[in-house]
């Protein structure tokens, strides 16, 4: 042990390059790690009592969302497929949160996490009847919706095994279901003071290939395509609904913006992926995962700013990465395709759910959406037709009482 220590003692650091060569490599490896976390939302406003409701807010980047939200005061409404989880995931915010927050005084609650409003609701994007069924409680138990960000989404599912509704699983879950539920909600949406949609895009929209005929890929070529395919289609669909549904929505309160998180590890969407195929693949791939590739925290910053920002709040029909406006393909901005798109989308929802969209009136002002149950809505429960005929009733006498 005493030669050991000698040789410590009386070693010469620069009789040898290793030293440096190691310490570069590190500084080599921080510095890349810094550049591909990305940006920090740049802002810590507080968003108290607006009412936020985020799709797939039980994991992942929707996870982090949510709760950096709820601790600026939101009002957090979990919408996830596995119920169990998202509950797990509102008990683990609030209690987070709460060991963050010190009790004031004897008289309140003796556990701070009482203060803070997060929950999760069940909401399957793979059926448009829960969908529905989802915005009908929504409406029927809040005056208004104030944020909605379309978090939840799918990769490298089966393209060959459709919906029940009888879409392409990427392109439903990613795009048409999140497109029906902003829909159902613009109502409320409108009555905040200022209302704001977020959808999730990604990188792959560059690389997607769509049909000037059929931008929707509703063809029979559709089954053709690959899962990474199907993806980067589904993510540019949501890029250019974005930039049409700013138009419509001009002249009102209501902002619509769309994001890329980059490319973020530690989410359920490469469980499926050919990166997690065997032990051995992970083990190559994780450390350059590691390096290359966001974790959710930093994943979640740019929705972040888009939810909270008052900066934002004249912008809409935008693409960010990083927190900052850019550029994206040249598809994602031709407003003829986009226009195709969302009209073509608009079609296909009315013949499938029954959804009506009132056009008489100019882009400017407000549109009337119907709520209708979906053609097999006779196989839901009668307690769940209740609900809906109750958030219809509630949903015309808040109107009623606001006009």
């Amino acid at each position: 042990m005493e030669r050991l220590l000698t040789m410590f003692e009386e070693a010469d650091p620069f009789a040898t390059w290793w030293p440096t060569i190691a310490a570069l490599a590190v500084g080599v490896v921080i510095t890349v790690r810094t550049l591909m976390s990305g940006q920090r939302c740049p802002n810590d406003n507080q968003i108290n009592e607006q009412i936020v409701v985020v799709t797939g807010g039980n994991g992942g980047i929707g996870f982090e969302i949510a709760q950096a939200l709820a601790g600026r005061g939101g009002r957090i409404i979990l919408a996830c497929r596995n119920l169990k989880a998202g509950e797990r995931a509102a008990g683990i915010i609030k209690r987070e949160l709460g060991c963050r927050t010190p009790i004031i005084s004897p008289d309140e609650d003796d556990d701070p996490a009482d203060r803070y409003f997060v929950e999760a609701r069940y909401l399957d994007l793979c059926s448009l009847r829960s969908v529905h069924h989802f915005a009908s409680q929504l409406m029927a138990e809040f005056e208004r919706i104030d944020i909605v960000i379309h978090n939840a989404g799918v990769v490298f599912a089966n393209t060959h095994v459709p919906t029940e509704d009888g879409f392409e699983r990427h392109s439903q879950v990613n795009y048409l279901a999140p497109f029906l539920l902003t829909q159902l909600l613009l109502p409320h949406l409108r009555r905040s003071e200022q209302g704001r949609i977020v959808f999730v895009s990604a990188h792959a929209h560059q690389a997607a290939k769509i049909d000037f005929d059929d931008p929707l890929n509703v063809g029979t070529w559709a089954v053709k395509f690959h899962a990474r395919e199907a993806f980067a289609h589904s993510k540019l669909c949501v890029l250019l609904a974005t930039r049409w549904l700013a138009r419509e929505l001009k002249g009102t309160a209501v902002t619509v913006n769309c994001c890329t998180p980059g490319l973020v590890r530690g989410t359920r969407h490469f469980r499926n992926s050919p990166l997690m195929s065997s032990i051995c693949v992970k083990a190559v791939t994780y450390p350059w995962m590691w390096l290359f590739m966001k974790n959710p925290y930093e994943g979640a910053q740019c929705a972040i700013r888009l939810a909270t920002d008052p900066q934002l709040k004249e912008v809409t029909g935008e693409y960010f990465n990083d927190c900052e406006i850019v550029q994206s393909s040249e598809p994602g901005q031709d407003k003829e395709l986009a226009k195709k798109l969302y009209m073509q989308t608009i079609r296909t929802l009315e013949s499938v759910t029954k959804l009506t969209v009132d056009k008489e009136l100019p882009l400017e002002m407000e549109s009337e959406l119907r709520l209708e149950a979906p053609p097999d809505a006779e196989a839901d429960s009668d307690a769940e037709t209740e609900t809906n005929r109750a958030a219809e009733g509630a949903s015309v006498d808040r109107q009623t009482l606001v006009e």
